[in-house]
């Protein structure tokens, strides 16, 4: 890696963001710039308040003299979105906003463009055995999906224009200390020794924990294979939900009370009360195949499933 490597971080207080600001800051060969909504303490070099994140937001303070961007900010997760038109916004600040630091970043000399997607470009399940690929059609499905893929393409496109290198990594459900969302709910039902009706389902779902997926981001910030280049992200060891249920009980010290209820008559039951995307998650197959960023990269995940799980309570 280049001697005091000039980069500039974006989304550096996000669950992803604020563990790749505490690594990339301990690397003396890197010279990191936060970018920030508001004056925080976080480890980097320099911190730079940005407004907002859309097609307006002036860049230029922000990326004077960098030579990399890493994109992680981005609108997502979002479980009751009171908006009247989610995809709108979704579009605003995950498109126009990506698009325009991207030409922003290209004007001002940027070599290197990282951005963080989201496997929900591919989509939001795959059939037990055919994980998702680099190389198949996308067929995005929800709004996160479908703004991060017309970011993608839009950042391909000023690549071809610009010069500019672009790298895109699409990383399924990250997870690690503080992780929020379905998996924080997961946790805190397994913490509560509640009895649980998934001691026999037999799906299989890619997940990354994000010491990991940090690790393929620095990978990605110089090696001159990943130029223009699209890579899924993954632990490398997929697990059934009863699987991980386990791992995350062994993880917490804690017993873990399944109950060898049938999947079928839980996606019944599911469909009945209305919950057929939370049976989607807890019983369908999401799998994703990262043998490029293996072969490409030389690239392998440095922790293990069992260690990712334990990190998340340490």
């Amino acid at each position: 890696m280049a001697i005091s490597l000039k980069l500039l971080l974006t989304g550096s207080t996000g669950f992803i963001g604020s563990r790749l600001a505490t690594v990339l800051h301990s690397n003396p060969d890197i010279n990191l710039t936060a970018a920030v909504r508001r004056r925080i303490e976080i480890p980097a070099a320099h911190i730079v308040e940005v407004q907002g994140l859309d097609a307006n937001t002036d860049w230029s303070a922000a990326l004077t003299g960098q030579q990399v961007v890493i994109h992680a900010a981005a609108r997502a997760h979002i479980i009751k979105d009171e908006v009247p038109d989610p995809l709108a916004e979704y579009r605003r600040v995950n498109v126009g906003g990506t698009l325009n630091l991207g030409r922003q970043a290209a004007a001002a000399g940027v070599q290197r463009f990282i951005f963080i997607s989201s496997i929900n470009v591919n989509g939001e399940q795959t059939s037990l055995g055919s994980p998702f690929s680099v190389d198949d059609v996308v067929a995005p499905k929800d709004v996160t999906g479908v703004s991060k893929w017309e970011a993608e393409q839009g950042l391909q496109q000023l690549a071809s224009e610009t010069g500019m290198e672009v790298v895109i990594i699409r990383p399924p459900l990250v997870y690690g200390p503080g992780v929020k969302g379905n998996f924080a709910s997961m946790i805190s039902l397994v913490k509560k020794g509640l009895p649980l009706p998934l001691g026999a389902i037999h799906n299989k779902r890619s997940l990354v924990a994000v010491d990991n997926l940090v690790d393929l981001i620095i990978t990605c910030i110089d090696h001159p294979a990943a130029a223009n280049q699209v890579f899924l992200a993954g632990d490398g060891q997929d697990l059934s939900t009863t699987e991980l249920l386990r791992g995350v009980a062994e993880a917490m010290g804690k017993p873990s009370r399944l109950i060898p209820v049938p999947a079928s008559m839980l996606k019944l039951g599911a469909t009945m009360l209305g919950k057929k995307a939370v049976a989607q998650r807890l019983l369908g197959s999401l799998q994703v195949d990262i043998s490029k960023a293996r072969s490409l990269l030389g690239w392998e995940p440095p922790v293990s499933v069992e260690e990712g799980l334990k990190r998340c309570f340490k």
